[in-house]
C-alpha cells in the first residue's frame, strides 16, 4: 500500500512548471459551505450557494447575473417569460411584486398564468389537493386538477364567460394581446393582481398562445355570441405581437431576459431579438436567466440552452447569463427575496411605454430629463 502511495506521489513530482500553475489555477476555490444559523436570510442563503456546487452554484450563478442586470448603467429592458403552472404554484404575490418593485419592464406569459392570476382577482381560489386524487370522482364535481391542487370548474366557466363579455365591449377590430390586456386588466379591481398592477403602472404584457388557454375560451364565446348577432368582434393579431414586442428590442439601449420555465414565451422573446433585423438592428440579449426543470437531450425548443441562444443570435456572444434546474416554485421565491434584500424596489426608474396602435412612438426613462 505504501509504495502505491508513493508511487502517486513521485508521478505528482513530474508535472511540469506550467502544468502546476495549471493545478494551482485550478484548485484556487474550495466548495463554501454555508452555516446554519438563526440570523442566515433568504438572501445570505442565496450568496452562499454562490460558494456551493451543483444546482445551488447555478441559482447563484443566476442571482449574480441579476445583480449586473440590476447595476448596469444603460438600464437593460428585462423581458420576464412565465410558463408552468406558477400561479397554482403559489407564486402569485411574488410575480405581481417583481412588476411592482421595478425589477422587470415587460411580461411575455402563457394564457394559464394571466387567466389563473385573474381568476383568483375575481374572488375565487386555488385550493391545496393531492396527486393521488381520484380524478374521476373529481369530474363528477367539477373540481380541476393541476398536480397537487384543484381549482373550481364552475368559476372557471364564469371567468371564461367574463373574458369574452370584456371583449364585448372593444370597438370592433384587430388587437395585439397587449391591448386586450390592458382592456382586461382596466377591469379588474385587486391591488394583488399581476394583470391589474402591469396596467396600473403601465408595463406591457403579451400572450403570443393567447388561444391556448381559458382566455382563448373565453374570446371564442365572444366569437361566437358576434356569429350568432351577425356583427363583427374583436381579432387577436399574434403578429401585431410580435410587431410590438420587436419594437420594444429595438428601443432598447440593451435587453435582458429572466425566463421562468420555458415554452412560448422564452422563444417569443428571444426571437424578438432575431426579428430585430427588420428594423436594421442585429444585438441579442445582453443578460439571461433561466430557472427550469426541463431537459436537453431531447433537442426541444424549451428546454434550449441559453448558450445554444447564442448561435442564433439571441443572446449576445459577450453576455452574462446563467441556468438553473431548480423547479420554479422553489428557484423563484429565492431568487425573488435575494433581489428585494440587495436592490430594494423601487429596483431601478421605471420605463414608459407611449403607443399609438401598434407602434411605439416613444420609450422612456421616468427619470429622464
Amino acid at each position: 500500500m505504501s509504495r502505491k502511495i508513493g508511487n502517486r506521489a513521485s508521478q505528482g513530482s513530474r508535472l511540469t512548471a506550467g502544468q502546476k500553475r495549471t493545478k494551482k489555477r485550478l484548485l484556487a476555490a474550495p466548495i463554501q459551505a454555508p452555516r446554519l444559523a438563526a440570523t442566515l436570510s433568504v438572501a445570505d442563503l442565496v450568496e452562499a450557494m454562490k460558494g456551493m456546487s451543483i444546482q445551488a452554484r447555478n441559482l447563484g450563478a443566476c442571482a449574480t447575473v441579476l445583480d449586473r442586470m440590476m447595476a448596469d448603467p444603460d438600464r437593460p429592458t428585462i423581458f420576464l417569460g412565465l410558463a408552468g403552472p406558477l400561479i397554482a404554484a403559489g407564486l402569485r404575490n411574488i410575480l405581481r411584486d417583481l412588476v411592482a418593485g421595478g425589477y422587470v419592464d415587460a411580461v411575455v406569459s402563457t394564457g394559464a398564468i394571466l387567466y389563473q392570476d385573474i381568476y383568483q382577482a375575481r374572488g375565487f381560489h386555488h385550493y391545496q389537493g393531492t396527486p393521488r386524487a381520484d380524478d374521476t370522482v373529481l369530474r363528477s364535481l367539477y373540481i380541476d386538477r393541476i398536480y397537487d391542487t384543484y381549482v373550481d370548474e364552475e368559476r372557471f366557466w364564469e371567468t371564461d364567460i367574463w373574458c369574452g363579455r370584456v371583449a364585448d365591449e372593444m370597438t370592433p377590430g384587430v388587437y395585439s394581446s397587449r391591448q386586450y390586456l390592458e382592456h382586461l386588466g382596466a377591469h379588474i379591481d385587486d391591488k394583488d393582481s399581476i394583470v391589474a398592477t402591469c396596467v396600473r403602472l403601465g408595463v406591457p404584457m403579451f400572450c403570443p398562445a393567447i388561444n391556448d388557454s381559458s382566455i382563448g375560451i373565453g374570446l371564442t364565446h365572444h366569437r361566437h355570441r358576434c356569429k350568432r348577432a351577425k356583427k363583427s368582434g374583436i381579432v387577436i393579431d399574434s403578429i401585431q405581437d410580435n410587431y410590438e414586442l420587436t419594437q420594444i428590442v429595438v428601443q432598447s439601449r440593451k435587453t435582458a431576459a429572466i425566463y421562468v420555465a420555458g415554452g412560448v414565451p422564452k422563444n417569443y422573446i428571444n426571437d424578438s431579438v432575431v426579428m430585430s433585423y427588420v428594423f436594421g438592428q442585429d444585438r441579442g440579449h445582453a443578460y439571461a436567466i433561466q430557472v427550469t426543470t426541463a431537459v436537453t437531450a431531447d433537442g426541444g425548443l424549451s428546454s434550449s440552452t441559453l448558450s445554444e441562444a447564442r448561435s442564433w443570435g439571441k443572446i449576445r456572444a459577450d453576455a452574462d447569463f446563467a441556468m438553473a434546474w431548480v423547479e420554479p416554485s422553489v428557484a423563484l421565491p429565492l431568487l425573488a427575496c435575494y433581489l428585494a434584500n440587495h436592490h430594494p424596489a423601487p429596483a431601478r426608474p421605471r420605463l414608459e411605454f407611449h403607443w399609438q396602435g401598434d407602434i411605439l412612438i416613444r420609450l422612456r426613462r421616468t427619470d429622464a430629463a
